[in-house]
């Protein structure tokens, strides 16, 4: 679409293997709007770092409108990618993206676009929203950037959004701030999309197993989730849970079958097993270290877990990966 000089103007900078999803998120709900209000308010641009198609990871490939270097003032410009995209010239990349900051562009992310918008350290320690799935890869990598759980993140100079749906929000907020509530809500029911997310938001993480997120749990299995969570690295008893949620490890035992399927114990090894999956695919870090991080004192125990949960090992499972044409979508693959 042709830049008009009174659109808010916004660009998606695509990587190899990004999600579809994203890129779509951004756009219909912006067409919608400049349709139902008869004005060109917004126009958008697909960029590349290099002038040549752009496979999804849904294998659709993509032509950019420009390259990085070639791009014009925007208002925003938005990454979209899978964790493990990078740049091939950073250098270059870096001084295009500065550029664009001093002209007043607001930078960010979408999903996994967040790994390599951090790794131009453009953000600094501004806190930035990652999908709970990444979670544990990108503290690996970045354990000196704030996290927020809230679906987006609009704290400091940059936008990051947590997958295609909050980008669908984050659009409906464009759309209110430049065309008004009653387009903004026009657009949403063009898409049967009723219920518009505010940054503020927490994102919801699926209970293992089952089809509700954790939040609809009853409120003794959630705390007790809860405390596995905190304690990945440094593995707790069951029994310690049971008295901190104020509940007999056999009450805890019957209400997490009931609630999950699954006993606790069971289900805190697949909490473990699932981050210790973020950081194979995600990270470089060595199996062993790997291993103590998520509270294994030795490889050995972990490997064979590891290939229990997910039928192959993590040294496999990792050689898959990287053997792959494409990166991931917006939610990691599951075992």
């Amino acid at each position: 679409m042709a830049k008009k000089t009174n659109s808010t103007t916004l660009g998606i900078l695509i990587f190899p293997g990004f999600p579809m999803a994203c890129l779509t998120s951004c756009i219909e709900p912006l067409r919608a709007a400049n349709e139902i209000s008869g004005q060109d308010a917004f126009s958008w641009t697909v960029v590349a770092e290099k002038n040549e198609p752009v496979q999804s990871s849904a294998g659709v490939t993509f032509s950019p409108d420009c390259t990085l270097a070639d791009l014009k003032t925007l208002d925003h410009l938005l990454f979209a990618s899978s964790p493990n995209s990078v740049f091939e010239n950073p250098s270059k990349a870096n001084a295009a993206l500065q550029r664009l900051l001093r002209g007043k562009t607001q930078l960010g992310a979408i999903s996994g676009g967040v790994f390599p918008f951090a790794r131009t350290r453009l953000t600094g320690n501004q806190p930035l929203s990652v999908h709970w799935c990444y979670e544990a890869a990108f503290q690996a990598e970045f354990p000196d950037i704030p996290i927020q759980d809230t679906v987006i993140c609009t704290d400091g100079a940059f936008t990051t959004i947590s997958g295609a749906s909050a980008v669908f929000d984050h659009m409906l907020t464009l759309i209110e701030d430049r065309l008004g509530g009653d387009i903004m809500a026009e657009v949403a029911c063009w898409f049967q999309h009723p219920f518009i997310r505010s940054a503020a938001m927490s994102q919801k993480v699926p209970a293992l197993s089952t089809a509700k997120s954790q939040d609809l749990l009853p409120k003794q299995v959630a705390r007790a989730i809860q405390h596995f969570a905190e304690h990945i690295e440094n593995p707790i008893q069951i029994s310690e849970v049971a008295e901190a949620v104020g509940l007999s490890a056999r009450s805890l035992e019957r209400g997490f079958k009931k609630a999950t399927g699954q006993s606790p114990l069971s289900y805190y090894r697949k909490m473990r097993m699932n981050q210790a999956r973020q950081l194979v695919l995600y990270t470089n870090d060595p199996i062993a270290e790997v291993a103590y991080m998520v509270g294994y004192a030795t490889p050995g125990s972990f490997i064979r877990h590891y290939r229990e949960t997910f039928g192959v090992t993590p040294i496999s499972d990792r050689c898959a990966k990287n053997s792959m044409r494409v990166g991931s979508d917006d939610v990691l693959p599951s075992g």
